[in-house]
């Protein structure tokens, strides 16, 4: 095989129809999917709020996503993976266009909690529908490329928005409805259910039981099954921090940037370049990576992240905000499959979107915690704030590398069949003994 076709075949190759028709959805919604992104610089420079009230609005945002990303993961086990992306696309294109014409702080903090519920809604959703059609040999690659097609969207929306932003913020809500509704049709036009609906049944003992192809096992737990995976939850933790150091990029950097006397479009080419990044570079992580122990993995890149986070503290031009962007966008890419499968590996299939919702808490958890503190403390201690960030990160690096090994004993004995979270849940005997 030609090595250009065998590159592309290990990419790429062996997805099914449906996950590409999701692939398509999500790369059209991020595309147009710049509003909130540029909310901070929006309130700033358009409603004339001041950096820390800024970062609480945003914050709003954060919050309401932590509600979103939970109510999305329960429907999507209990309506089904398309009825919730549906009703969750719906509902922001009307919420953005309510965003767009208000003018009052307190109206849109209201509606910005409101966007926050449900732009999170359709993250477990998505997720899981990949799990559910992508063979397990296949997963890495196609969180790769999840990953891929977000950034490329945000690529796009980030040059589209930065020149938006100069001329009218009204655009931005409107386009970004837009692109929602758009994604909408898409999903209702080719992307099926995928969740494997199962019939109630009765044992002899009377208690009820789940038939799935003729199998019976216990009657499926609920959101407290996910809550109380104690190797779950320290992966979590450790992804929040992750998130955290993330989101300094669309929270606190442009506040950041703008007081050094840079505008917009200079915000939009730092956000770009990164997407750019991973749209040439990520494809070719996957066989990078794929050598080397996950924990390992999430350390380096953590470690890059701590990095090019940090070295804003000495940044006050645009090459220099470049400059770390290409360092902490690095590490994002390093950390996008391990971080997807990782998740996927500790999820029971009959939970799987309530894991994915908790997996997804991290980051609407650091849409509030990043700007709620972040434009508190880059008010009151200026460049000293990056250093903060870059020392939280390498503390989580090193989280990373004890927490690897564990988790992968743990996952190990899950692939067994033993100690399997569903069966421990039903026999009441708790959550999982090791610390991941």
């Amino acid at each position: 095989m030609h090595p250009l076709r065998r590159w592309w075949h290990d990419s790429a190759g062996g997805l099914p129809a449906t996950f590409w028709y999701l692939w398509a959805g999500l790369l059209i919604n991020r595309a147009g999917a710049f509003a909130m992104l540029f909310l901070p610089l929006y309130l700033a420079e358009a409603r004339g709020a001041s950096a820390a009230l800024a970062g609480a609005v945003v914050g709003a945002y954060g919050a309401g996503g932590a509600v979103g990303v939970l109510l999305g993961g329960v429907l999507a086990d209990r309506w089904g993976r398309r009825a919730t992306l549906l009703a969750a696309h719906l509902a922001t294109a009307g919420l953005m266009v309510g965003l767009a014409f208000s003018r009052h702080l307190a109206a849109i903090a209201a509606l910005a909690a409101l966007v926050g519920v449900v732009h999170s809604m359709p993250s477990p959703a998505f997720v899981a529908a990949i799990v559910d059609v992508v063979p397990e040999h296949r997963r890495s690659r196609a969180f790769n490329l999840q990953f891929w097609a977000f950034n490329l969207g945000m690529a796009v929306a980030s040059l589209l928005a930065g020149l938006l932003a100069e001329a009218s913020f009204l655009a931005l809500f409107l386009v970004d409805a837009g692109a929602t509704l758009t994604a909408a049709v898409v999903i209702w036009w080719k992307v099926p259910e995928t969740l494997a609906r199962t019939r109630a049944a009765r044992s002899p003992d009377g208690h009820r039981t789940a038939r799935t192809g003729g199998a019976r096992r216990p009657r499926q737990p609920g959101l407290h099954t996910a809550l109380t995976d104690r190797t779950f939850l320290v992966f979590v933790g450790l992804t929040f921090v992750l998130a955290v150091l993330t989101m300094q990029t669309s929270t606190i950097m442009p506040l950041a940037m703008r007081a050094d006397g840079l505008g917009p479009s200079a915000y939009g080419t730092v956000v770009a370049l990164g997407g750019a990044l991973i749209v040439l570079g990520q494809l070719f992580v996957p066989r990078l990576v794929d050598r080397y122990r996950k924990g390992v993995v999430l350390a380096a890149s953590t470690t890059l992240l701590a990095l090019g986070f940090g070295a804003l503290a000495f940044a006050g031009t645009l090459p220099a905000y470049l400059a770390a962007a290409v360092v902490w966008t690095a590490g994002s890419m390093l950390a996008a499959p391990p971080n997807a499968q990782i998740n996927a590996d500790l999820a029971p299939p009959e939970l799987r979107a309530r894991y994915q919702s908790v997996f997804y808490l991290a980051f609407p958890a650091a849409s509030f915690v990043a700007p709620a503190l972040g434009g508190l403390s880059l008010q009151h201690l200026g460049d000293l704030h990056w250093l903060i960030v870059g020392a939280l990160g390498l503390l989580a690096a090193g989280g990373h590398l004890l927490a690897g090994p564990p988790r992968e004993r743990h996952v190990a004995v899950l692939r067994n069949g033993e100690g399997q979270p569903l069966a421990r849940a039903a026999a009441g005997a708790g959550s999982p003994p090791a610390t991941n």
